[in-house]
């Protein structure tokens, strides 16, 4: 521990150079007295480095000294640094080995590299997460990693898309992510299968090893998978006619790839309405999204589908068409007792006035009777 703790502090002067012993503690996580301890130690290996007191002073190292890395170009020190993605080294509870093995590396390039790494980290960051898409709990991606790490085989409780819950016993050949989601591929039951980590309910690592297939490629596993369960989720094929202002609604709803469905598949006709042809993973999944654009897309194709389009929109229609009755027999039921009771507001005046009339006269027949 104490040997990585004084490879970092020789890292930050000479990345840093001359940095104070209450910042040194800050970004080590230890006391100043600590840091100085560790100065010491330092010098006593031969580092040329030393501490001056004072408003100006700190720890730096002699000018010039530092170690170097070399072989490596520009063009491959900018794409070192353009490949991290923090969140996902969070993910996997590697951020702080992350940081400091950056800070190594930029501590060992030559001079004339360290400007341009540190320049990189500020000109380029890769968020990985989709837009609003929310964070899935992963409670179980430390685990599954060490059980990677060490080739031992899991026992999980594992929920399937479909909501079913299974009991596994999974040797794990890769982690991958994809779009913020963490995947787990693995060998179960004699085949290699995919599972969504934030599905796993439960898992424990077990006292048995296996031994990875070296001719095991996962990037070339991954890429298939992710063709064949694209094409699943497109097996139900929609013919629509979007006129001119539904296309960008259309965009909005199934994505920029509609201009490349338009321009391979499209035809117009002499208003200027296109029709394509779309794929959805099921005639419910079709429903739900061309729904959403109202009579900016009109369904073709097939009839059935036609159909499930009309009943929602009827639905809808009933729906929102009795809400608005209700408002409309509530809002009168309001505005007559608001009548009414302006109506006995008036009632209670006239006969507060009356009472006064009355009390008016009574005084005067008093005063009269008594002169």
């Amino acid at each position: 521990m104490k040997a990585s703790r004084l490879i970092t502090l020789l890292m930050l002067l000479q990345t840093q150079g001359r940095m104070t012993a209450k910042e040194l503690a800050a970004r080590l996580e230890v006391s100043t007295r600590t840091i100085y301890r560790d100065i010491d130690a330092l010098s006593a290996a031969g580092v040329p480095v030393y501490a001056e007191p004072g408003a100006h002073g700190g720890c730096a190292l002699v000018d010039n000294y530092r170690t170097s890395l070399t072989g490596l170009n520009e063009e491959e020190v900018r794409a070192l640094f353009m490949s991290t993605v923090p969140s996902l080294m969070t993910g996997l509870g590697a951020d702080k080995s992350a940081d400091s093995a950056r800070l190594k590396l930029t501590a060992a390039l030559p001079p004339s590299f360290q400007k341009e790494a540190q320049r990189i980290q500020q000109l380029i960051f890769l968020d990985p997460v989709g837009w609003l898409q929310w964070d899935e709990p992963t409670p179980f991606l430390p685990l599954v990693q060490e059980a990677l790490w060490e080739e031992r085989r899991v026992r999980m409780l594992y929920r399937t898309a479909a909501g079913t819950w299974n009991k596994r016993l999974v040797a794990p050949y890769g982690l991958v992510a994809k779009g913020g989601i963490w995947y787990l591929v693995a060998e179960s039951q004699g085949r290699i299968t995919t599972f969504r980590i934030s599905r796993i309910q439960e898992a424990a690592l077990t006292g048995h090893h296996y031994s990875r297939p070296n001719e095991f490629d996962l990037k070339q596993y991954w890429e298939e998978w992710v063709t064949g369960f694209e094409a699943s989720l497109k097996n139900f094929p929609v013919e629509i006619r979007v006129p001119p202002t539904g296309i960008q609604p259309l965009i909005e709803v199934l994505g920029e790839g509609v201009h490349q469905i338009a321009a391979r598949t499209g035809r117009l006709d002499r208003q200027g309405n296109l029709f394509i042809e779309v794929s959805f993973g099921s005639a419910e999944e079709a429903c739900r999204k061309l729904s959403g654009l109202g009579h900016e897309v009109e369904v073709m194709r097939p009839p059935a589908l036609r159909q499930m389009m009309s009943e929602t929109a009827r639905k809808v229609m009933e729906l929102y068409g009795m809400k608005t009755r209700d408002y409309r027999r509530q809002t009168t039921d309001e505005r007559q007792e608001t009548r009414d009771e302006r109506r006995e507001t008036r009632d209670e005046r006239r006969e507060t006035r009356d009472e006064r009339r009355e009390t008016r006269d009574e005084r005067r027949e008093t005063r009269d009777e008594a002169t």
